[in-house]
C-alpha cells in the first residue's frame, strides 16, 4: 500500500473514532446526569462509570469504523487484522494477560527493592478488597480492548503494509503516547514509557493469537497495576486493603503517575520487549 494512502486512512480511522467516542460519551452523560453542564465535570472527575462510559463509547466507535474503512472500504479481513477465533485467540489473550502482568510486577519490585515504593494498611476486608478489584478489572478491560482496536487495529495494520512492520510499531506507538498526554500529572519519562508499552504492545499484536494477545497483555498490565493500588497512567484507583506509596526517587518509582512514570517501568518495558520479541521471531520461523 502507497504510504500516502496508509497515512491518511489510519489518521481518518483515528480521528473519526475520538470525535464519534466523545460525541457518544457525551450524549450518555448527558442521560446520566440530566444537563450539558453537568456532563462534562461528571466525564472530567475519572469516576469509574465515566471512565467506563468512555472506555464502552471509544470501543462502539473504533469498532464501527473498522467495519466501515478497515472491511467495507479497504476490504481487509478478519485474518488481515488478526481476529483470530477461538483457542487460538483465546490462548493467546491467555499468554498476553500473564506477560504483561508480569512485567508490571516487575516494574513494581523494582520500584520497591531499588527505590522506596511499599503498602501501607487501608481499611476494609479481603472480601472488599476482591469485590473492588474485579470492579476495576470490569471497568479496565473494555478500555484495553477499545485501545487495542483504535491503535493495533487497522493503523497499525495499513502501516505495516507501507512501512514494515518495526516501522509501523514504533510510528503507532508514539501517537499511543500522545494520546496519553492530557493524563494527570503526565511527564516525558511516562510519557516515554508509554510509547515503550505501545511497542511491548505492537510486538504482542504480531504474536500468536494476535489482537486478543495485545488485548490480554494490555489487561494484564493495567489490572495488576490497579489491583495493587498504583496509579495507571496517572489515574489513580481506590482499592481497599492496600494503600500504595510511591516513595523517592520519583524519576525511579514514576512518582504520582504510577510506576509508569519511573525508570523502573523502562527497565521492565525493555525487558518485555526482548521476551515478546524473541517469541515473534520463533513463531515466524
Amino acid at each position: 500500500m502507497p504510504l500516502r494512502k496508509a497515512i491518511g486512512w489510519s489518521v481518518a480511522f483515528i480521528v473519526l473514532t475520538f470525535l464519534t467516542a466523545a460525541l457518544l460519551g457525551l450524549a450518555g452523560a448527558v442521560l446520566i446526569t440530566g444537563s450539558a453542564s453537568a456532563a462534562i465535570p461528571w466525564i472530567e472527575g475519572l469516576s469509574p462509570a465515566s471512565m467506563l462510559l468512555q472506555a464502552l463509547a471509544t470501543l462502539a466507535s473504533a469498532a464501527l469504523f473498522t467495519w466501515l474503512i478497515g472491511f467495507r472500504r479497504l476490504g481487509l479481513t478478519r485474518n488481515d487484522l488478526r481476529y483470530f477465533p477461538g483457542r487460538q485467540g483465546a490462548v493467546g489473550w491467555s499468554i498476553g494477560l500473564a506477560a504483561g502482568a508480569v512485567t508490571a510486577g516487575l516494574a513494581i519490585l523494582i520500584s520497591v527493592i531499588a527505590g522506596q515504593a511499599g503498602w501501607f494498611s487501608d481499611s476494609g476486608t479481603v472480601g472488599d478488597y476482591l469485590t473492588q478489584s474485579l470492579k476495576t478489572v470490569g471497568v479496565l478491560a473494555p478500555a484495553a480492548l477499545a485501545e487495542e482496536v483504535l491503535f493495533r487495529g487497522v493503523p497499525l495494520v495499513l502501516l505495516a503494509r507501507a512501512l514494515g512492520r518495526g516501522s509501523a510499531v514504533v510510528a503507532i506507538s508514539v501517537l499511543f503516547a500522545l494520546a496519553h498526554i492530557l493524563n494527570p500529572n503526565a511527564t516525558q519519562l511516562g510519557l516515554g514509557n508509554i510509547a515503550l508499552a505501545g511497542i511491548f504492545l505492537g510486538l504482542a499484536f504480531y504474536a500468536p493469537g494476535g489482537i486478543w494477545t495485545a488485548f490480554g497483555a494490555h489487561l494484564g498490565w493495567n489490572a495488576l497495576l490497579a489491583c495493587l493500588d498504583t496509579p495507571v497512567s496517572g489515574v489513580p484507583f481506590d482499592i481497599p486493603l492496600l494503600d500504595y506509596n510511591a516513595g523517592s526517587p520519583a524519576w525511579l518509582t514514576g512518582g504520582v503517575f504510577g510506576p509508569e512514570g519511573g525508570l523502573a517501568a523502562t527497565l521492565a518495558l525493555t525487558a518485555g520487549i526482548l521476551v515478546v520479541a524473541r517469541w515473534v521471531a520463533k513463531a515466524r520461523s
